[in-house]
Parts: C-alpha cells; sequence; structure tokens
C-alpha cells in the first residue's frame, strides 16, 4: 500500500526533466468554488448528533503535470472558508426526544465554527482534457486553522442532567486542525468557457478539537465531514500539443 501511495504521489509532481515516462503537460488553473458542507465531530465518549450543515468558499489552483497512460495527472490546491460543527440530539431517561414546554420543539443544541482550510490534493482524471467529460479522484492532506465559534439552543436551563454535556460549555482548545480528505467527480471542458467540477468529498480529521490526554474529558473529538461543491476554473497556461482532446 505504501508504495502504491508513493507512485501516485511522485506521478503527480511536475516533471522538469526532458525524458519523461508519459505525455508531457504544463498547465495552470486557477479559479472559485462554493459548496454545501455536512459536519459532525467523532466525540469519545459518544454524543447523539445530527448532521451540521454550512457552506465553504474558496480558491483553487490546479497544475497538470502530465498524461500517463490513460491517467491525467495533476496537483491541487485550496484555500477554503468553510462553516462546520456539531447539532446535537437532546433525549430523555426514555430515549425519547425532549419537547420543550414553551415552544413545543425538540430541544437541541448547536456549535457553529468557522475555519480557514487548505487542503492540497494528488489527483488522477480520466477521459477528456480539452472539451468533453472527464471522471477524477482525488486525496491528500488537509490543514485547517480555527477562526471563530458560536453556539446556538432552544432551551433555558443552563445544564442539561442527561447524556455527555461536558462539550456544550468547552471552548476549542487546539486552533490547529489536521487530516485526510478524499473525493470523487465529474469535470466539463470546453476550450472557450472553461473547467466546470462538480465533486463529492469526505475528509477525517486527525487532529482533535479538544485535549486527549488521560486527565482530558474526551479521549477523541475529531472532525468528520463530507462536502458536495462546485468548482469554476480557467487556463493560465496550456501545453501546445495539438492531439490533445
Amino acid at each position: 500500500m505504501r508504495r502504491q501511495l508513493l507512485y501516485i504521489l511522485l506521478c503527480m509532481l511536475p516533471l522538469t526533466v526532458a525524458a519523461q515516462v508519459g505525455e508531457y503537460r504544463n498547465e495552470l488553473s486557477v479559479g472559485f468554488s462554493g459548496g454545501y458542507v455536512m459536519s459532525q465531530i467523532g466525540f469519545t465518549p459518544e454524543v447523539n448528533q445530527n448532521q451540521h450543515t454550512g457552506m465553504t468558499a474558496g480558491v483553487t489552483m490546479r497544475y497538470t503535470s502530465e498524461k500517463y497512460f490513460k491517467s491525467i495527472c495533476a496537483i491541487v490546491a485550496e484555500l477554503n472558508y468553510v462553516q462546520i460543527g456539531w447539532k446535537e440530539k437532546i433525549y430523555d431517561a426514555n430515549d425519547q426526544p425532549v419537547v420543550n414546554s414553551q415552544t413545543g420543539l425538540a430541544e437541541a443544541y448547536q456549535r457553529d465554527m468557522s475555519y480557514m482550510q487548505l487542503p492540497v490534493f494528488a489527483r488522477l482524471g480520466w477521459g477528456r482534457e480539452r472539451k468533453g467529460v472527464q471522471f477524477f479522484f482525488q486525496a491528500g492532506p488537509q490543514l485547517g486553522l480555527f477562526l471563530s465559534e458560536s453556539t446556538k439552543k432552544n432551551y433555558d436551563r443552563t445544564e442539561r442532567q442527561l447524556g455527555v454535556t461536558a462539550q456544550d460549555s468547552m471552548a476549542v482548545e487546539n486552533k490547529f486542525d489536521f487530516g485526510i480528505a478524499g473525493g470523487l467527480g465529474l469535470e466539463f471542458s470546453h476550450p472557450k468557457v472553461g473547467h466546470f467540477l462538480l465533486e463529492g468529498r469526505y475528509y477525517y480529521g486527525l487532529g482533535d478539537i479538544y485535549g486527549n490526554s488521560k486527565r482530558d474529558y474526551f479521549a477523541r473529538s475529531n472532525f468528520q465531514t463530507i462536502t458536495v461543491k462546485l468548482t469554476y476554473l480557467f487556463d493560465i497556461s496550456r501545453t501546445k500539443n495539438s492531439k490533445i482532446k
């Protein structure tokens, strides 16, 4: 597995030597993206949650280095602003949703958090490069920097008596987040218009928002997100090769 991952990453790196195994490419594209994010926190001890929803927007840069057999190899870097967090389910001792007596609505707690995220992907694509449809897969590390947080709740009491509640009053302790992300998508390209990409992406955090030592309350508190996003790219430089389709 390690050898296969190393091979894929090496395939993505720009080649500066004259002799190459694959077909040479030297293409730079930039653009912007926006999308919808569903997130949860992997708490240990477990916290009952619904999916937290938010938006993401940012800029994207892609460098395509070669075509190896039928695989189009590239490196993709993004800088995104993203709204993530968690949303809790509140149950009573009989495992039934707690209903607010004044509003008649199920009680809920939500933590909204904003981050700047920097994913860097190794990308493989199959299909048309200039005009038509291309399927792609990309994966790589992602870094995140915490910006701010806020809470929402629809009940008046300051504390809940049931379930895990420590997280409700704890501010984020670790401002730096890191993990692994990967996604699948489709790209439609036209030489006069540019590139339109639709992607579904999953991120698994390797860091925790709270301390995870033996004296801390949570052993794990990592992000897990699903993102659906649309990206538009336009070409800055293009390989001069009439055979590229």
